[in-house]
């Protein structure tokens, strides 16, 4: 593929605009200590989930994706699309993603200091799966940086660059919703040896 394009002359175009959205609310409660320490390398699934909520802006409107990334191999856990960056957002995204977790894993779920991840929803969730939280410290990106991560790949391959003119946010969240799942079963990564991570988890022995 590299030497096609450079005979061809083609160039990958990203578009480099950073979000500015951000749901700090202030200290809502206690943080949890960073136990991460910017390590987001994973012996196992589910072992350490990394997760935030981004925005989308197309012309009909804007869209927000809360997901939880296991950070084993990159593969999104669980994740919600809607209209609002709501609380209830954050934690249906965690909901799917413990729905999903391998019985008996220890589970520590890294978040920065956004607000819903100090409220008492999102806490109780924690307490009931028994996640162990972990925490960025306050406007320290590199903390969470394989979420950032995930978010910019995501937004450079499906969003940037194509025309959302027309699109419902409706139908933009479909479409999303439609590429995440391709992300999990069918986008290779060279870290996999060319699999997807659902293939590689497969050749693990692992369920997918």
């Amino acid at each position: 593929m590299r030497r096609l394009m450079r005979e061809e002359g083609l160039e990958v175009v990203y578009n480099r605009r950073r979000r500015r959205w951000s749901s700090y609310a202030g200290e809502v409660s206690a943080a949890p200590p960073n136990l991460v320490a910017r390590d987001f390398s994973a012996p196992a699934p589910d072992e350490l989930w990394v997760t935030d909520i981004t925005e989308f802006r197309i012309p009909a409107g804007k869209a927000y994706l809360s997901a939880v990334v296991d950070c084993f191999d990159g593969r999104p856990a669980g994740w919600r699309i809607g209209p609002s960056p709501t609380a209830a957002l954050a934690n249906g995204s965690l909901a799917d993603a413990v729905a999903a977790r391998r019985a008996g894993a220890r589970t520590v779920v890294h978040s920065d200091r956004g607000g819903h991840y100090r409220w008492p929803g999102w806490v109780a969730l924690c307490e009931g799966a028994g996640l162990v939280r972990s925490m960025s410290a306050k406007g320290c990106s590199p903390d969470n940086a394989a979420c950032e991560g995930f978010f910019g790949r995501l937004k450079n391959e499906f969003f940037h660059c194509r025309d959302w003119e027309g699109v419902p946010v409706a139908e933009f969240g479909r479409r999303l919703d439609a590429y995440l799942r391709y992300y999990c079963s069918g986008r290779i990564k060279r870290s996999l040896g060319w699999l997807s991570p659902d293939e590689y988890r497969a050749s693990l022995g692992y369920a997918v």
